[in-house]
């Protein structure tokens, strides 16, 4: 049973579905598309623009019959044409609205969930892939990084980032599981971004170059959506 519920949390099913969301205090639903969707968070594409830098309360009917209630924050927004496409973190979702999700997909998308675990298991790296409950961006920026086992300062350049992990490509080989300090040089000149990680991966990929993929400690939701607004 825990495995089971491993595999819905970490999962990620692109429904890909015609849906209407209402912000907490608007009057009435607008319509939307839900790109993809987990128990931790949405990729949603609408023509209205959300509040950025805020936990918004939102209802989110995926059909006449199954309507949810969610408290979110933005972690990253683009634009394509004239939509808004924004990735949304769950900071508040009930337990009984999980399952409901959950029973949700398996009912009309029955084929994603199968796939989901089956092929991740089969192919190898997929849980890996489906770990990443934030959307990647490639993006370069600065890093000085702390070596907290060993008190040792480095610099390194980001290769991707998301609220919840990045990758970064350095000349010093980083132990897995070596707990670091990351302060990542934003592209608004502003403060650099300081946050907390753990190695979970590192290969070498040429003489004295090392791409390592940080866990930050908790979603960064905040300094990430900085740094997407730039990227």
């Amino acid at each position: 049973m825990h495995q089971e519920q491993d595999k819905r949390r970490i999962a990620r099913w692109g429904i890909d579905r015609l849906a209407s969301v209402k912000l907490e205090g608007a009057e009435k639903p607008v319509e939307c598309r839900i790109k993809d969707l987990s128990l931790k968070g949405f990729m949603i594409i609408l023509r209205q623009t959300l509040p950025a830098d805020t936990f918004i309360k939102l209802s989110i009917a995926l059909s006449e019959d199954f309507t949810f209630d969610a408290e979110a924050w933005i972690v990253w927004h683009k634009r394509a044409m004239d939509k808004n496409i924004y990735g949304l973190y769950f900071s508040r979702l009930k337990d009984s609205d999980k399952e409901q999700i959950y029973k949700f997909v398996l009912k009309n998308f029955a084929p994603l969930v199968y796939n989901k675990w089956y092929k991740g298991q089969e192919e190898g790296g997929g849980q890996m892939e489906d770990r990443r409950v934030f959307s990647r961006f490639a993006a370069e920026l600065a890093v000085k990084f702390l070596d907290i086992t060993h008190n040792k300062e480095g610099e390194a350049l980001t290769s991707d980032i998301s609220a919840k992990g990045l990758g970064m490509v350095s000349s010093d080989e980083l132990k897995v599981n070596t707990p670091v300090e990351l302060w990542l040089q934003m592209p608004d000149n502003g403060a650099p971004l300081y946050t907390r990680g753990e190695v979970v991966w590192s290969r070498k990929v040429g003489p004295d170059k090392f791409h390592s993929g940080i866990s930050l400690e908790k979603a960064d939701l905040m300094g990430m959506s900085r740094a997407m607004r730039v990227i």
